[in-house]
């Protein structure tokens, strides 16, 4: 029966990332039981630590793990604003529509930084969200992404007047995501005009 068990176990941890999913329920737990943010533009932050399973062969932080904690840090963000529960109960989804990472400096074993997490603005289809990973030994900034968080089904305006229950101002937009947000509109022009290519010479 053990060895079935055991089995079992391999098997799950063969073919599934539990590693992912229970991390997800333990930042759902934790969003939960914190204070709410009232201020959707508020900054957050939440902690992390470089563990043995997030290295690479050099010894550091492997960059995918960074793409993966900044997954986590924004679910944290918008459940603690109200925005991950708005849009259930209005029926839309929020999925990652492009996302840009810079990286300055490795994150070692051991080494513990925070990672903090704010909208910066939003149009009629994506909220954009910037995500910087501080090194709590010096505050130093180890990397900052910026991210599109594409809204299926609703509006970034609708979950933001149902969490505010008012209308709230889009913030004006940094140079630099104003810089980033033309680089995606042009790739995806020139990717739209790429494909009607190809659908033609079929």
């Amino acid at each position: 029966m053990m060895l079935l068990v055991l089995g079992a176990l391999l098997l799950l941890f063969c073919t599934l990332d539990v590693w992912y999913f229970l991390r997800g329920a333990q930042v759902f737990v934790q969003a939960w039981f914190q204070p709410r943010i009232l201020d959707i533009l508020a900054e957050q932050s939440i902690d992390g630590m470089v563990l043995p399973h997030d290295l690479d062969y050099m010894g550091h932080m492997n960059n995918s793990r960074y793409l993966r904690e900044c997954d986590f840090a924004r679910f944290h963000h918008y459940m603690r604003n109200g925005l991950f529960l708005a849009s259930c109960k209005l029926g839309a989804k929020m999925v990652v529509g492009a996302s840009t990472i810079r990286y300055r400096r490795s994150l070692a074993f051991r080494e513990a930084f925070e990672i903090r997490t704010k909208v910066v603005g939003w149009d009629e289809k994506a909220f954009y969200l910037e995500q910087r990973f501080v090194s709590k030994k010096d505050g130093f900034v180890s990397a900052i992404m910026l991210c599109r968080q594409n809204v299926v089904h609703c509006s970034p305006e609708r979950i933001i007047e149902f969490v505010c229950k008012k209308k709230i101002e889009c913030p004006e937009f940094p140079e630099d995501l104003k810089h980033w947000m033309s680089f995606i509109s042009t790739s995806s022009q020139a990717l739209r005009a790429e494909s009607g290519l190809e659908q033609k010479n079929k």
